[in-house]
C-alpha cells in the first residue's frame, strides 16, 4: 500500500475535527444526487425533445438506453482506477465532465449531439458513483456508523431516482427541454468547490499500473452483453444479432477475466467475489432494483391505461412507495445494528415478497387504506435490501478496495434497472398476448398489434368504429389487469427465494473491522 500526502490548506483549519467525516457524506451525497436524478429525470423530456429535435425512434431510443449501457461497462474500470489514483480525484474530474457534459446536452441541436452528450454524462458519473461508496468507506471506519452512512446515502439516492420525473416536469411546466440537463450545471458549480475543500487529501491508495487494455476488454464486454441482452430480449434486434453481439461480449469478457487470473498485477482483484456477502449483496442489489423499477413501470401503466388516471394522478397515486423508499435507508441503517445484516436482509425481502403476492390480488380500482400501505411496506423493505446490500459489500472489504467493491455495487443498480425493466417488458408483453380475447371480426395484421401490448391496443383501437374501438379497449384492460397479477406474483416467488438464498450466503458475514453479525 502507498499514501499520498498534501496539505489540506487554510479553509479546513476552521472545519472542526469531530463532524469532518459527516460533512464529507454531505459532500459526497450531493455529488451522487445529480446521477440519480439523471437516471429519470429525462422520462418526461422525451416527448418534448423528440419533437424539437426531430429525432427518429432509433435515435430516442439510443438518446434513452446509451446512458445506463455506458455506465454497465465503465463502472468497475472507474472503480479500480480510483482505488489506484485516489477517489477524491477521479470524483473531481467526474464532476467537472458530468457539469461540462450537462451544459452540452441541455444546447444540443440534433439528436446525434445529444447522444454524444450522453456518452460524456455517463462518462462522468461512472467516476462519481464509485468513489462516493468508496469515500464513505474509508472515511467511517466503525461498523455502526458506517452502516448509517450508508442509509442515508440510500435515502438520497433513492429519492433522487424518484423525484427525477416531478423535477423534470416542474422544469418543463416553464423551460425548455435542455433544462433538465442545465439544472445540473449550477449544482456542479457549488458541489466540486466543496467536494475539493472537504475530502481528505491523504488517501491510502492500491500500487500497480491501471491496465488499459484490461480496462477496454472489460468495456467492450460488459457493454455487449447488456446491449444484447436489452436487444435481444426487448426485440429491438433480430435474435441472431443479438446472439452474434452476446457471443463477442462473453468472448471479451472470458479473454478478461484470463488476462486478470495471468496478471501479477491485474485491474480488477477477483477474489472480491470469493466473499460470500459480496456475491449476496450484488445479487440483492440487481434482483432488487430490478423489482423496484419493474412494479414501478407497470404500476404506471395499470393506473393509467386501465384505471384512466392522468399522468399527475398516477404519480401521486405512487408516493407511498417512492416515500416509503427513500426512508427505507436510515431505517435498514438502524436495523441493521439492531438485528445484524443477515436477519436484516432476509427479512426486508421475505416482507417484500408478501407485499408482493398481497398486491397480485388487489383491487387497485378501490385501493382503500390496503394499497396504500402495500405499496409503502414494499418501497420501505426493497430500499431496506437495497441498504443490506452496501452494508454487506462495502463491509466485506478493506477500506484500500472500497472503489472496486463500490463499482461493483453500482453496477449491480445498472444492471437491474436496465435489464430488469427489459425483462419486466418482454414477460408481460408475452402473458398479455396469451391473455387477450381479441373481439371477433378483426383483422389479423391489426389483431397482432393489438395482442403486444395495452399500448398497442389503444393504437389499434383509433383506427376502429367507436364500438369497437371500446370493445377493444376493454378487452386489453382486462388483458393487463390479469397480467399485472401474474407479474405481481412471479415477482413475490422470486423475492421471497432471494431473501432464503440471502440467509444463507450471509451466515458466515463479519465486517472488516466489525464484529461477526
Amino acid at each position: 500500500m502507498r499514501t499520498r500526502n498534501a496539505p489540506f490548506g487554510f479553509v479546513m483549519s476552521f472545519i472542526p475535527v469531530f463532524p469532518k467525516r459527516w460533512l464529507v457524506l454531505i459532500a459526497v451525497i450531493l455529488a451522487f444526487l445529480p446521477v440519480v436524478l439523471d437516471m429519470t429525470i429525462l422520462h418526461v423530456a422525451i416527448p418534448t425533445l423528440t419533437q424539437a429535435l426531430g429525432a427518429t425512434s432509433t435515435e430516442v431510443l439510443w438518446i434513452i438506453d446509451i446512458y445506463p449501457l455506458l455506465m454497465a461497462g465503465l463502472l468497475v474500470p472507474m472503480g479500480t482506477l480510483a482505488d489506484r489514483i485516489g477517489n477524491r480525484r477521479i470524483l473531481l474530474v467526474g464532476l467537472t465532465v458530468f457539469g461540462f457534459a450537462s451544459g452540452l446536452a441541455a444546447f444540443a441541436q440534433s439528436a446525434t449531439m445529444l447522444i454524444g452528450a450522453r456518452m460524456l454524462l455517463a462518462l462522468g458519473g461512472s467516476m462519481i458513483m464509485p468513489c462516493v461508496l468508496g469515500i464513505v468507506r474509508k472515511t467511517f471506519e466503525d461498523e455502526g456508523e458506517r452502516a448509517m452512512a450508508l442509509g442515508l446515502w440510500s435515502m438520497v439516492g433513492a429519492a433522487g431516482a424518484a423525484i427525477g420525473p416531478l423535477v423534470g416536469g416542474a422544469l418543463l411546466e416553464r423551460f425548455w427541454w435542455g433544462s433538465v440537463f442545465l439544472i445540473n450545471v449550477p449544482v456542479m458549480l457549488a458541489i466540486v468547490p466543496a467536494c475539493y475543500l472537504l475530502l481528505p487529501r491523504t488517501e491510502t491508495t492500491i500500487p500497480g499500473k491501471w491496465a488499459i487494455g484490461q480496462a477496454i476488454l472489460l468495456i467492450l464486454g460488459m457493454i455487449s452483453v447488456v446491449y444484447a441482452v436489452k436487444a435481444g430480449f426487448g426485440a429491438k434486434q433480430p435474435l441472431a444479432v443479438a446472439a452474434l453481439v452476446l457471443a463477442f461480449g462473453l468472448a471479451m469478457l472470458t479473454l478478461f477475466v484470463t488476462q486478470q487470473l495471468r496478471s501479477s498485477d491485474p485491474m480488477l482483484d477477483l477474489s472480491l467475489f470469493s466473499h460470500p456477502a459480496i456475491l449476496a449483496g450484488i445479487v440483492m442489489a440487481v434482483l432488487a432494483t430490478g423489482a423496484l423499477a419493474g412494479v414501478e413501470l407497470t404500476l404506471a401503466q395499470e393506473l393509467q391505461y386501465v384505471l384512466d388516471k392522468t399522468p399527475l394522478q398516477a404519480g401521486m397515486f405512487m408516493i407511498p412507495i417512492m416515500a416509503a423508499s427513500a426512508v427505507g435507508g436510515p431505517v435498514a441503517g438502524y436495523m441493521s445494528n439492531l438485528l445484524g445484516l443477515r436477519l436484516l436482509a432476509s427479512l426486508s425481502l421475505v416482507v417484500a415478497a408478501v407485499a408482493l403476492g398481497c398486491l397480485a390480488s388487489s383491487d387497485f380500482a378501490r385501493p382503500g387504506v390496503v394499497v396504500p400501505v402495500l405499496l409503502a411496506v414494499l418501497g420501505l423493505t426493497l430500499s431496506t435490501g437495497l441498504t443490506a446490500s452496501s452494508i454487506a459489500i462495502m463491509g466485506s472489504v478493506e477500506a484500500s478496495k472500497g472503489g472496486a467493491a463500490g463499482s461493483l455495487e453500482a453496477t449491480g443498480y445498472e444492471l437491474g434497472t436496465g435489464i430488469g425493466i427489459t425483462l419486466f417488458g418482454v414477460f408481460m408483453s408475452s402473458v398479455y398476448g396469451h391473455t387477450m380475447e381479441l373481439p371477433p371480426g378483426l383483422e389479423q395484421p391489426l389483431a397482432d398489434q393489438a395482442a403486444r401490448s395495452i399500448g398497442d391496443t389503444y393504437l389499434v383501437a383509433g383506427q376502429l368504429a367507436e364500438e369497437h374501438g371500446a370493445a377493444l379497449i376493454e378487452a386489453g384492460k382486462a388483458a393487463f389487469s390479469a397480467t399485472h397479477s401474474v407479474l405481481l406474483s412471479t415477482a413475490s416467488i422470486l423475492i421471497g427465494l432471494l431473501g432464503v438464498v440471502v440467509f444463507f450466503m450471509l451466515k458466515s458475514y463479519r465486517s472488516k473491522g466489525g464484529a461477526h453479525r
